[in-house]
């Protein structure tokens, strides 16, 4: 018999390597799992259907909420749906995957709350918002408004790092990710 799978949420403030962190555990031996989350967008470039994300249209989005059938949903901008469906997890937690979760912070608290001990969500802190401003001026990829932007909400989901199992705080990476490994791996072994 197989055994069942584990949840790992994960937020943070873009740049604060929550991306970097997340992508050295999958390659670590965890049997880790992206969670395949549905969308109300069209697919982009190569992009399957199932294999990225689950296409749906606006009118399918709204009937799965209508039906109960989310953990977590929201509406980035009108018709456009970004949520994780419930049979789809448990799918995927009876083939006995470990589940990851890259999501906002308000979808990482609605998925712990769902599933309470069978899920650890893990807040990826930066050292400071100065700090953060750095890392996204030098990723050189943003404009200034963007930048003030994304420092704005970083400011509102730090607020959230409290209700999270572990906070991480990502001032050297190489530690972080050995922490994120440590605080995973106890997870998984209990």
């Amino acid at each position: 018999m197989k055994k069942k799978g584990k949840l790992i949420i994960f937020s943070a403030p873009s740049g604060s390597g929550k991306s970097t962190i997340i992508n050295y555990l999958m390659k670590q031996d965890l049997h880790l799992h992206f969670s395949i989350s549905a969308t109300s967008r069209a697919p982009r470039g190569t992009e399957q259907n199932g294999v990225e994300y689950f296409f749906l249209t606006p009118e399918e989005f709204r009937q799965k909420i209508a039906n109960d059938e989310f953990v977590e949903y929201e509406e980035v901008y009108t018709d456009k749906f970004y949520g994780t469906l419930k049979s789809q997890v448990e799918n995927q937690l009876k083939e006995g995957q470990n589940v990851i979760f890259d999501v906002d912070v308000k979808g990482g608290c609605n998925i712990k709350k769902f599933y309470g001990k069978r899920a650890l969500s893990l807040f990826i802190m930066p050292p400071s918002i100065e700090e953060l401003r750095r890392r996204l001026e030098g990723r050189g990829t943003d404009t200034q408004e963007v930048i003030e932007s994304r420092l704005e909400k970083a400011s509102y989901e730090i607020t959230f790092a409290p209700k999270f199992d572990k906070v991480v705080v990502n001032d050297d990476l190489e530690t972080a990710q050995a922490e994120a490994l440590a605080i995973v791996k106890e997870f998984l072994n209990k």
